[in-house]
């Protein structure tokens, strides 16, 4: 398999080095997280005081250390008081009392400490809990465009932009020769993290409502999410179902990173609302694989590109609302904030003034654009950025 240097998640992890936190790199399944660990060793290893303890709890080799006190001896056997120490374990959750064994040997400053595992067990609400709020989590998304480019290269970046957008940003699928295979491979990624990290974690009785309320949410990307609504149109069909459970199973879905949920922000009243979030695909290629590209509002799936690639800039991101308007993201980094609209096609002028009328309307002094597929270069409409979406994506660009 083809790799590219993910740099921006390999120097987040540099950053920590040596920091006494225990350092979790989170993400979706398949997105990388144990090649990420792999690229991190290649460039501690060239320090000759580095000694680097590395254990994969997935591979047969390693079945006896599925029980914490032989994980714990042989860990301690390994450290060597004369150099640096560095502990990698991918699968940590297969070894039974990993939390203890974990805690242990931070309290005892034995080793520089980098894990991943099974999602079910690692989720991001979950990592205080097991080892006391001692972390650093480096959260891990699908390719972003611009990677792809990097193992796809191409001169037409909107024909590149046009296969990012079916082909989707998780790399496994790109070593299958037909688009069915490819999708077999993605949707089994996405039934394995509904069965054997959600279903087996919190004991869900009915998968087939999982399935379902999973698929509701792919339908309506780019559309705020009651989970009353919700119920009650799954109620009126097959599923018998309430509030409750459908708010716990939307939940399941976000903490393992199938979903992320996109708060409501009040722009005039600069306060948070809680009601109706958006939720958006860690990955387009779950949902094609999934549902087809049958019916898709491609200006709802650009929007969910644009909210995975603000949070891989580092943004906290918000649906605006602006009284009775709405404004696709409010991103803020550093206490500055970037307002911003998502359009398909803005190339007919009733549909430009629709998106720009929004923006207008708010007037504070912080930056406003539009992402759009225009397929040219970056213009200007009363002071407001106008941006194709393959350029913006394609570059580092704020």
């Amino acid at each position: 398999m083809k790799l590219i240097e993910r740099n921006y998640y390999l120097n987040a992890l540099l950053a920590v080095k040596d920091i006494p936190d225990i350092k979790v790199i989170t993400g979706v399944r398949r997105s990388g997280k144990s090649k990420l660990m792999d690229a991190l060793i290649s460039v501690i290893s060239k320090d000759i005081s580095a000694n680097i303890v590395r254990i994969k709890l997935n591979l047969k080799k390693n079945e006896s250390l599925l029980d914490g006190d032989k994980l714990y001896e042989y860990i301690e056997q390994q450290y060597d008081d004369e150099k640096n120490n560095y502990l990698f374990i991918d699968e940590v959750q297969m070894c039974d009392g990993f939390e203890r064994v974990i805690n242990s040997i931070y309290e005892e400053e034995l080793y520089d400490i980098y894990l991943t595992g099974s999602n079910a067990f690692l989720l991001s609400s979950d990592l205080a809990t097991l080892f006391g709020g001692r972390v650093f989590e480096v959260k891990l998304y699908p390719f972003s465009f611009n990677e792809y480019l990097k193992y796809f290269p191409s001169d037409n970046v909107d024909d590149a932009f046009d296969d990012y957008v079916k082909r989707g940003g998780m790399a496994g699928s790109y070593l299958y020769k037909t688009d069915e295979d490819a999708r077999k491979y993605i949707n089994g990624i996405y039934r394995t993290t509904i069965t054997k990290d959600i279903v087996t974690k919190f004991k869900i009785e009915n998968e087939d409502l999982l399935v379902m309320i999973g698929n509701f949410l792919m339908d309506n990307v780019g559309n705020q999410t009651s989970i009353r609504n919700v119920a009650s149109k799954l109620t009126s069909g097959t599923y018998k179902t309430n509030d409750k459970t459908v708010g716990a199973y939307i939940d399941y879905l976000c903490r393992s990173f199938l979903f992320y949920p996109i708060q409501r922000y009040d722009i005039k009243g600069k306060k948070y609302l809680e009601s109706d979030k958006k939720y958006y695909l860690s990955d387009l290629s779950f949902r094609f694989s999934e549902l087809g590209t049958k019916d898709a509002d491609y200006g709802h799936l650009y929007e969910n590109i644009v909210a995975l690639e603000l949070l891989r800039r580092g943004y906290e991101v918000y649906v605006g609302k602006l009284y009775e308007k709405e404004v696709d993201f409010v991103a803020i980094k550093e206490g500055e904030k970037l307002y911003i609209q998502v359009s398909d096609d803005i190339s007919r002028e009733e549909t430009l003034k629709r998106e720009l009328a929004p923006l207008l309307s708010i007037k504070d002094a912080y930056p406003k654009m539009i992402i759009a597929r225009t397929k040219h270069d970056e213009t200007q409409h009363d002071g407001i950025r106008i941006v194709d979406i393959a350029r913006w994506l394609s570059t580092s660009q704020k």
